[in-house]
């Protein structure tokens, strides 16, 4: 059974287990208020089994779908078990309605069911959690699992995970673009697994605003997707999203008590590339004012963006992805283009790199629009194109969005002006001139020069002055003087240094130039004095909360700290941040919400947790923790590990010679040194075993000692490492570009034209030999 066939059993497992477990804690608050009121066990208990008790923060689950019956009474027939529970709590709870019924826990897969113990099993492995909020690192970590869960299905699903999730790194540069408000009406009209929804809701928490006075509406065509989305909007605690099940451009559902097209403050969406579509019968039409897109040929992108703009509020705003295909063809998509540019609607496209999305490996973009009238004075007639198609990492499946490529678009779109190579802004005329043309390399070509090839120093050697000069900006940044590794030849060329013998050296010598050391200690000591003043507001972060004010202080302060030191960019300054805030943003939370002994107290749990977990691909003993607790414990495992491969290595050399034919004349072991040899490999085993059951007391013991201010000090170390490890990646990648340089000018011109013919003639002479010798 592959992913895409057994996701709906996690996701209706989770979620049984989930309402149960709230039903069960409100339950017992309810019978324990009745009781305090005077009332009896039975009467209490009686009024507990009232539905109208959990309409605000939980679900009425009735007996049949409770946990403590799936787990103690259902034995036999657990597929129809599960089915009349997942039946019975949707009949109980109207938002329900239609969301757990495409769950089939007795669907055949081939010419089999899942069998009863198999159930059992996953019944049984729910059981070992209770799924409350308040046994969780932080609120909404439950959520935030299961769109862990979408988003490793649509990994494993390849293709078909694009029908439902867009890349998270991609929906929260949309949303930050968006800037959802208080009070908003936010739509995503093909929603998918809900993602965009989610992340506008988390975007106000994260900010400390009131997210309950958005409204989120969005509609999804695929039944079992929107169900879906439904469940995620439900485990995030969002219960008055209203998301609804059809094909928008058909038949859109979120209509005014007019039956007019309900409007919204924004728009953020990732419709389906290259649809069809039909025109007949298409309610609303006045929606496509720009025109219509070709029935055939999959080209129903622009009227999915014409929806869009029809439903937008005046000072509305969409953020969509599209294909590259609408920027640029012709015919009714030129003249909605044309329809769309001419009412100043649109505001900036955004090219993306390959592969980011699920179901597709070539390119997309984003496109911004606003209603009539919206954009701000100085961006009117103007749009802004950035051409963003290499800020990626490059994936295993999929390439990365990472933070710093988030920081460096959100940063280039809210400065809204041109950056060479990345970003440009081009006026209505320009883009009339071009016939409407959008193709984002037309305006903001990103592609590097070529690289320079100069004839003379191909055939007598030396390295051209002009390209030494075309990368000096490089070089100062990092501190170097390229004279160090070349001396001048005349006024056109350099040659190579008298102490650089071989390709190797450039790089050596560069690590351990004075002025590379001496800027990168500029940057060490920078992050320093930064760190010394903002770790205080880390600190406070355990009692204040305030995350998003916390990462725009840290942001805006590390590029102010680092900028002038000159090594790194603005937006290579603000991608270290940026990536280790990412990177930690779990841990801050639970820092947030427990404190700083709370947070290491959750750290051990996840180590201990993962030491029982034989198939866990994490090494527990490499977690940050350990290595800052169990120092001399790490060293004690490392020195048994190495005893314990150098007596096995040993013992298989010498076995594999007992096995063959002694040649080289060399002494066997004896019976009594084998037998002797085999002892000292079995003790270090056991040795090693026992280090090992001791790891958990010796973490617990460690932990238990700590109190609240040594807790504060290990995280806060441990926080400053991460982010050290970020800024040496990026400061070893610029040095990596600098020895480039030189390692290029060394292949291309290093050896000459004259060095090829001499090697050709002496080869030529050996062959002529080596053939006079044959006679």
């Amino acid at each position: 059974m592959d992913a895409s066939e057994f996701k709906e059993y996690i996701f209706g497992m989770l979620f049984l287990k989930r309402c149960s477990d709230v039903f069960d804690a409100r339950y017992r608050e309810i019978v324990a208020r009745e009781t305090a009121r005077g009332r009896s066990p039975a009467e209490a208990a009686k009024r507990a089994e009232s539905p109208s008790y959990y309409a605000e923060d939980a679900f009425f689950v009735p007996p049949a779908a409770r946990w403590s019956h799936l787990r103690d009474e259902l034995h036999k027939d657990v597929g129809d078990g599960l089915n009349r529970a997942l039946a019975a709590l949707e009949e109980e709870n109207s938002p329900l309605d239609g969301v757990l019924g495409h769950i089939d826990f007795n669907r055949k897969v081939g010419q089999s069911r899942i069998s009863d113990k198999k159930l059992r099993d996953l019944i049984l492995h729910f059981s070992k959690h209770r799924l409350c909020n308040e046994d969780f690192e932080y609120p909404d970590l439950l959520g935030a699992a299961y769109e862990y869960l979408i988003r490793d299905f649509a990994d494993s699903t390849g293709k078909k995970g694009g029908e439902f999730y867009t890349p998270r790194s991609v929906v929260r540069m949309m949303v930050r673009i968006a800037r959802p408000a208080e009070g908003m009406q936010i739509y995503d009209p093909c929603c998918g697994s809900g993602g965009m929804l989610v992340l506008a809701k988390e975007y106000l928490d994260e900010h400390r605003l009131r997210s309950k006075d958005l409204r989120l509406c969005g509609q999804e065509s695929n039944g079992g997707v929107w169900a879906i989305a439904k469940m995620n909007m439900l485990l995030h605690g969002i219960r008055w999203a209203d998301v609804r099940n059809g094909d928008v451009l058909a038949d859109p559902l979120h209509l005014d008590d007019g039956g007019e097209l309900m409007r919204f403050d924004r728009v953020i969406t990732n419709p389906p590339f290259s649809q069809n579509y039909s025109r007949q019968d298409l309610p609303f039409p006045e929606r496509f004012r720009f025109g219509f897109c070709p029935e055939g040929g999959k080209k129903a992108d622009l009227m999915f963006v014409q929806h869009m703009l029809a439903v937008l509020r005046p000072g509305g705003m969409v953020v969509t992805v599209m294909p590259h295909g609408v920027l640029f063809r012709g015919g009714a998509e030129r003249q909605i283009r044309s329809g769309i540019l001419d009412a100043d609607q649109l505001e900036a496209v955004i090219g993306l790199g390959p592969n980011l999305f699920y179901g597709t490996g070539i390119p997309a973009c984003i496109l911004v629009l606003r209603a009539p009238g919206a954009k701000d004075a100085a961006r009117r007639g103007k749009v802004l194109f950035i051409n963003a198609d290499r800020e990626y990492s490059e994936g295993r499946a999929q390439n990365l969005l990472l933070p710093e490529h988030i920081e460096k678009i959100v940063s280039a779109w809210e400065a809204f002006d041109d950056v060479p190579g990345f970003a440009r802004v081009v006026s209505r005329d320009e883009l009339r001139e071009n016939d409407d043309n959008l193709n984002i390399r037309r305006y903001a070509d990103n592609a590097p020069p070529p690289e320079p090839q100069d004839v003379r120093a191909h055939l007598y050697g030396g390295v051209p002055k002009a390209e030494v000069e075309a990368k000096l900006d490089l070089f100062d940044a990092h501190g170097l003087d390229p004279e160090t590794l070349l001396v001048e030849r005349d006024e056109r060329y350099y040659d190579f240094a008298a102490g650089v013998g071989e390709k190797a050296d450039l790089a050596r010598r560069i690590v351990a130039d004075e002025g590379v050391r001496a800027q990168e200690a500029a940057m060490a000591a920078a992050v320093e004095a930064w760190w010394s003043k903002s770790r205080q507001g880390i600190a406070e972060l355990a009692v204040d909360g305030e995350l998003m004010a916390l990462r725009a202080e840290l942001l805006s302060s590390f590029e102010s700290a680092l900028r002038p030191v000159g090594l790194l960019d603005r937006f290579q300054v603000a991608g270290v941040v940026a990536s280790w805030w990412e990177e930690a943003l779990n841990d801050l939370k639970t820092l947030a919400a427990r404190g700083f002994r709370g947070l290491v107290e959750v750290w051990e749990t996840s180590i201990l947790a993962a030491m029982e977990d034989a198939k866990s691909k994490e090494n527990p003993l490499d977690h940050r923790l350990v290595q800052r607790l169990l120092p001399e414990y790490l060293e004690e495992i490392a020195e048994l590990e190495a005893r314990k491969a150098e007596l096995d290595a040993t013992l298989k050399a010498r076995s594999n010679a007992d096995d063959e034919e002694d040649d080289d004349g060399e002494e066997r072991l004896s019976p009594e040194e084998l037998r002797a040899l085999k002892q000292d490999l079995a003790a270090a085993r056991r040795s090693l075993k026992k280090r090992h059951k001791s790891f958990a007391h010796r973490l617990q013991d460690a932990v238990a000692a700590l109190d609240e201010a040594a807790a504060r000090d290990l995280v806060l170390t441990i926080l400053r490492t991460d982010l050290d490890a970020n800024l040496e990646r990026r400061i070893a990648d610029h040095r990596r570009r600098v020895v480039n340089a030189f390692e290029t000018w060394w292949d291309k011109y290093r050896v000459t034209l004259s060095d090829l013919e001499a090697e050709r003639d002496r080869a030529a002479a050996r062959l002529r030999g080596y053939l006079e010798g044959l006679g």
